[in-house]
């Protein structure tokens, strides 16, 4: 059974002259487990087959931090100019790989009861249809839309940071004054818009239907009065009042209260019982 390698790791070869010479960056000691110009030409090389940093910092047995720190340090502009074209080789090899996989599809194994009984071979058909899109767009993206390429996706992505930047660094000059007057103009503008595009509306109407609207208007007010003036009238009827007005008492002083009535009946327990 032959196994498909992982294009992350794989190394191919590099056809002579797609990667450009570059002189490497000079190091202050010359260490043999550093990154010696051997070693930096083997990772570019690496990168190219690869397309991934890690894979390529593994085998030249480096760090990726490392590679990283070497990417930035003086005299490095021919190393970086190579690492760019490196990944572009590499990004197009995986695709290569990629579009392999979609056509020839990948060998899986097949177990029964944990003993290998044989392979079979798996077809991703989504991963045809990103292929085709990618590299025929014009032919095969929804809608006439164009597919991007990695590349491309990443043009876009930097596009994006430069114009971010140059934004921010032109709205920290403009003041609250000048942003409310822009805001004005853009919503007077919009409102122009509207008010043209309502008076196109109402020329294209004819007398009758504009008499008719007319009318629609004026029913519409005296329907929506009429139905507020209802509301207002079931308000009041329904208003609960907060004092009972027919009990209570006239202004003034008040009277006195009345004396009792003389007691004419007497029982055992009264104390001033007599006989």
């Amino acid at each position: 059974m032959t196994r498909r390698s992982d294009p992350r790791t794989t190394r191919l070869p590099v056809p002579v002259g797609e990667l450009p010479a570059f002189t490497p960056v000079p190091r202050q000691s010359a260490r043999h487990d550093g990154w010696t110009p051997q070693r930096q030409i083997a990772f570019i090389e690496a990168l190219a087959d690869t397309g991934s940093v890690a894979a390529a910092c593994k085998a030249v047995d480096m760090s990726q931090p490392g590679a990283y720190y070497l990417r930035r340090q003086p005299g490095a502009e021919e190393f970086r100019t190579a690492w760019n074209k490196a990944l572009d080789l590499g990004v197009q090899r995986i695709e290569d790989v990629a579009m392999d996989r979609a056509l020839n599809g990948v060998e899986e194994p097949l177990y029964s009861y944990g003993a290998l009984i044989g392979t079979r071979t798996r077809y991703n058909d989504r991963l045809l249809m990103f292929m085709l899109r990618n590299r025929a767009p014009h032919r095969f993206a929804d809608g006439g839309s164009k597919a991007m390429s990695a590349v491309d996706a990443m043009q876009v992505e930097r596009l994006k940071k430069q114009w971010r930047a140059e934004w921010e660094g032109e709205s920290g000059n403009v003041s609250a004054e000048e942003a409310r007057a822009s805001i004005d103009r853009k919503i007077n503008a919009i409102r122009r818009q509207v008010e043209a595009k309502q008076a196109a509306a109402w020329a294209k109407l004819s007398e009758e239907t504009r008499e008719a609207w007319a009318r629609f208007v004026e029913l519409r007010e005296r329907d929506l009065e009429a139905a507020a003036a209802s509301e207002a009238e079931r308000a009041l009827v329904n208003i609960t009042p907060t004092h009972n007005w027919p009990n209570m008492e006239p202004p003034g002083p008040k009277k006195p209260p009345e004396p009792a009535p003389p007691k004419t009946v007497w029982t055992l327990r009264d104390e001033s019982f007599e006989p």
